[in-house]
């Protein structure tokens, strides 16, 4: 029915109670000290706690074991008994969370309908818990170009194992987003995602946030790794990681258990983990800021996020998956793009990729004209990028410094090659959208000296 851990510095008091919750059909644990009852509540939580505020030969009163309960395991009941009850104790314990009070002696039948009463409660919140837990947000990739098409295929094949995978890919593409999905889509999706974001961890301050710390007059303060307990653990940018930390990680991965920082207790623990990072990470292990051995543990299943440019025909659907969700977060205004403003946005550059075009199309529906379409001229294309991220037209800049035929020329193989690579390489697209024939074309590409036979092909023109 429930695992209840008994802490009484009485041994009569705690076996006595024990007997009396087995015969109940409890299971039971006992402790007689407050180290007692910490290590057991270390090594597995328990169902309840039913806890003596006096306690003989221990660091740790009852309050100091219900704080640090209520604050690691803030579902647990804890009802306090006490030989040498009254009032302000009863009140200074509820105020720090404790579920009853109950004064020795205490009758017996009281004593189960206390019992029964927190067991049912704590039921009802884990029920209320796990029906939350059920509906989650469903993560959208979206796309359907060739190279969306093998990412979409790989992250199928790795979210219901329990590989470790790194990914990777250029900034703004949405690692996070992928690491998202594997979760969303796998067999521990029941715990969330505890997301670790290594750039924003203090080298003094880690290793408490990653592991805990034992404190011997304040019980053990639980880090990410208990948070990640039988979930997965998402590491952003994980080069960013202190080398200390590192160290002590890799004993996580090699037999996945942990000790706290100042303590000597190893935890056992299940975590699934999947680490990103947008650098070159051999010349990271090169330079020191980044262990090998770490890194090849990690690396079990690499995924690849490709960038936006490798995408273009994606863009569009993207697009409007990006404003319907501002249209839903920010309330902004629903519209549609044109035809020509899509080919406009699939013909930009993207150096921030799905970060930076979220963001141009946020200032385009706060700041743009109040009607249902937006227009090819209403986007920002020739924004310098001192000044901001967004797009900029695939066009050489030494047109100035030609003549008219051969700026004529360059500019007509550039635009037919950013629409091929927009249109992944048909042909029958490409000529459908400039409005040539698809012999014309071919001829046209042949007098460019463009080749046709890759399926992608460099939009920028190769000096």
């Amino acid at each position: 029915m429930g695992d209840i851990l008994i802490v009484d510095d009485e041994r009569d008091i705690r076996e006595l109670v024990s007997d009396i919750l087995v015969d109940e059909g409890y299971t039971t644990r006992l402790a007689g000290t407050s180290g007692a009852a910490m290590r057991e509540i270390n090594i597995e939580r328990p169902a309840m706690l039913i806890l003596d505020i006096w306690l003989k030969d221990s660091a740790m009163d009852g309050i100091d074991i219900l704080k640090s309960v209520k604050a690691n395991f803030p579902d647990v009941p804890v009802v306090i008994i006490s030989g040498h009850g009254n009032i302000e104790i009863a009140v200074a314990a509820i105020k720090q969370g404790a579920f009853d009070f109950i004064e020795k002696p205490f009758n017996i039948d009281q004593l189960i309908v206390v019992v029964r009463r927190a067991m049912e409660v704590a039921r009802l919140r884990s029920e209320n818990t796990a029906l939350r837990g059920q509906y989650h947000q469903p993560i959208k990739l979206t796309g359907q170009s060739a190279i969306f098409k093998v990412l979409k295929s790989n992250l199928d094949k790795v979210t219901k194992s329990n590989g470790r995978v790194f990914i990777t890919g250029p900034s703004g593409v949405g690692k996070e987003t992928v690491a998202r999905y594997i979760h969303a889509n796998s067999n521990r999706l029941d715990i969330p995602l505890t997301v670790v974001n290594c750039a924003s961890l203090d080298p003094e301050t880690a290793d408490a946030k990653m592991f805990g710390i034992e404190a011997e007059n304040a019980g053990a303060q639980t880090g990410l790794l208990d948070s990640a307990h039988r979930g997965i653990m998402f590491f952003d940018e994980i080069v960013d990681l202190p080398l200390s930390t590192q160290s002590k990680l890799l004993r996580v991965l090699v037999d996945q258990s942990f000790s706290r920082v100042r303590g000597t207790e190893v935890h056992k623990v299940d975590i699934r983990f999947i680490s990103a990072s947008s650098r070159d990470l051999q010349a990271e292990i090169a330079a020191g800021n980044f262990r090998e051995e770490l890194y090849h543990r990690l690396n079990v299943v690499p995924i690849e996020v490709p960038s936006l440019e490798m995408r273009r025909e994606d863009i569009g659907l993207i697009a409007k998956d990006i404003m319907q969700e501002l249209h839903v977060t920010l309330g902004l205004p629903l519209r549609v793009l044109t035809d020509d403003a899509i080919g406009t946005l699939e013909s930009m550059m993207w150096p921030g990729n799905i970060r930076q075009l979220k963001n141009m199309l946020e200032r385009v529906l706060i700041m743009g004209r109040s009607k249902d379409l937006i227009e090819a001229e209403e986007l920002p294309v020739n924004d310098s990028p001192s000044d901001s991220l967004d797009g900029q037209i695939v066009l050489s800049g030494s047109l100035a410094t030609m003549s008219l035929r051969d700026a004529r020329e360059l500019f007509e193989r550039e635009y037919l090659l950013t629409q091929i690579n927009r249109f992944g390489g048909n042909i029958s697209r490409t000529a459908n959208f400039v409005g040539m024939e698809r012999s014309a074309l071919h001829r046209k590409l042949k007098s460019l000296g463009v080749g046709t036979s890759n399926r992608s092909v460099n939009p920028s023109l190769q000096s």
